[in-house]
């Protein structure tokens, strides 16, 4: 007789990046962010849209679901909110006041929400948050015991986390609470910056190598207090994320010589000369800290989750650095990944079944999202009035696109499942000769119409990746999540066409920012 399928679905939602995952007897079937379907950046809705794709690409209804799992325990953080604002009462009256209607009429109620919003009455599993992390670490990791870190900006109360994995289960062994986190510290220089806090992270490590890290010390002596094992203590009097509607606040502009960045408004040196501390500052403490999961743990992998572990340079500098022989990061490190991790941990943890990693992970190249056939991508261009050129080899394609690259022009790749997480690895991608001195610049302003320091990833074959980074043997890099430094033997030096040509282009990019600004 067929054993029925065991399908959990997990999800998260109502505050940033809502996302849904669906578990086949732990497999993963599929896996996709809610803003990829609205096309609302970081979209925090309930993810309707992402549901009914897991759904649909496992040919099932809500009815075939065993479990919901929701990221998060929605009740403890609202504890924290409140002795929060009370702790800082009367202060804090402004930003409560505009918390707590979502809180009264949404998420307060998340068990009524989300059998409203899925239809259907199912036994729901509500995980902490850093648990879901930690289960999106682990689970699809290819290790079967690993020190377990997971740092963001805050869960319920905890900041960030050390635990252990171990065959099908996990443990947190430590953890750090709010206020005191290294993903708000990060966030405060962000807003200051002039990004927007939850997405604009990321262009701030982008913009820290364009810096010197002369404000770093001032960051160690002044706002935080650093231990030895990694935890910190930040001083409270320059943040305002507690009482306020900012990150921070008149006494942090007076530390750093001015008011926050205007958003758009022109880049400074001093701005690049901060996102190169906080950053420094940010690498020290994310070693410290796996140093300490290595203590406590004695195991030699690691897997980290939560969105401090999309910081690519920290995590390249631990892989080099820290102790550990392997790390496994999860593609889907933020709150987008807590909805698989929070159905893995019903599939693994609460119901006991059996892990068995192979040496690879699970993730599937975290290509989980929707995919079209052919006739479906024709049938689009025509209806948009796209020419379109089909081949019927893919050898043929691909070396038009070869060709093209080598031209110097710019090629938007679409092919197979969508992505799940923040970055585009090959199915949904803009691909552009790196040996061409203006392809950055052209790609940002012109096609992306982004900042033109923000960074692009290489692609290399994997055989070849150690040839040309320093990743170590044995090591890759295949969800863009590790900066490795470039082998000496692959740098050229610029010619002086070629720095004429990136001159022009600089110029051109500062043209096209002055008329956006």
């Amino acid at each position: 007789m067929t054993r029925t399928p065991t399908y959990i679905l997990g999800i998260s939602a109502h505050y940033h990046d809502s996302a849904a995952a669906l578990v086949r007897d732990g497999d993963i079937v599929a896996a996709a962010q809610e803003e990829r379907f609205t096309r609302k950046k970081h979209d925090p809705a309930f993810p309707s849209e992402a549901v009914r794709y897991c759904l649909a690409e496992a040919g099932i209804g809500m009815d075939d679901v065993a479990y919901v799992a929701f990221y998060e325990k929605s009740l403890t953080k609202f504890d924290r909110l409140l002795e929060t604002y009370l702790a800082v009462a009367p202060g804090g009256f402004t930003s409560f006041r505009t918390a707590l209607p979502v809180w009264l009429k949404t998420k307060l109620h998340m068990r009524r929400e989300l059998r409203r919003d899925l239809g259907v009455r199912r036994p729901i599993v509500f995980p902490e948050h850093h648990e879901s992390h930690a289960a999106s670490a682990f689970f699809p990791s290819p290790f079967d015991r690993a020190a377990i870190l997971t740092i963001d900006g805050v869960g319920e109360w905890a900041t960030a986390t050390i635990g252990i994995g171990d065959g099908n289960s996990i443990r947190l062994l430590s953890q750090l609470e709010f206020p005191h986190s290294l993903g708000l510290l990060y966030s405060a220089f962000t807003y200051y910056c002039g990004f927007k806090v939850n997405s604009g992270e990321y262009k701030l490590m982008g913009l820290a190598p364009y810096g010197s890290p002369v404000y770093a010390d001032r960051i160690r002596t002044t706002l935080i207090d650093l231990k030895p094992d990694g935890s910190l203590w930040l001083n409270m009097r320059y943040f305002n994320y507690c009482r306020g509607l900012t990150m921070t606040n008149r006494h942090f502009d007076e530390l750093f010589g001015g008011p926050p960045r205007a958003p758009e408004s022109p880049l400074e040196q001093r701005h690049m000369d901060i996102a190169a501390s906080v950053q420094a500052v940010t690498e020290d403490v994310v070693l410290r800290m796996a140093a300490e999961a290595h203590r406590v743990t004695g195991l030699n992998h690691l897997v980290l989750a939560g969105g401090v572990a999309l910081n690519c340079v920290s995590n390249g500098r631990l892989l080099r650095e820290g102790p550990f022989d392997d790390i496994w990061i999860q593609p889907a490190s933020g709150d987008a990944g807590g909805a698989l991790g929070s159905a893995l941990f019903v599939w693994h943890q609460l119901l006991g079944h059996a892990r068995t990693p192979d040496g690879t992970d699970s993730q599937k190249g975290s290509l989980l999202g929707p995919r079209f056939t052919n006739d479906e991508v024709l049938a689009c261009l025509t209806a948009a009035g796209v020419s379109s050129q089909p081949y019927t080899r893919e050898a043929d394609l691909l070396d038009r696109v070869a060709g093209l690259l080598a031209e110097g022009k710019v090629v938007g790749w679409f092919s197979g499942r969508m992505e799940f997480g923040p970055r585009a690895l090959g199915a949904r991608s803009i691909l552009g000769d790196p040996r061409h001195p203006a392809m950055q610049a052209t790609m940002n302003v012109k096609i992306k119409f982004r900042e033109s320091f923000r960074p692009f990833a290489p692609c290399v074959l994997r055989e070849r990746a150690s040839e040309y980074f320093g990743l170590g043997p044995g090591h890759e890099s295949p969800y863009m999540l590790i900066v490795a430094p470039v082998r000496d033997q692959q740098r050229l030096s610029l010619s002086e066409d070629d720095r004429a040509t990136m001159d022009r282009s600089e110029e051109h990019t500062s043209e096209l920012q002055s008329l956006a600004y």
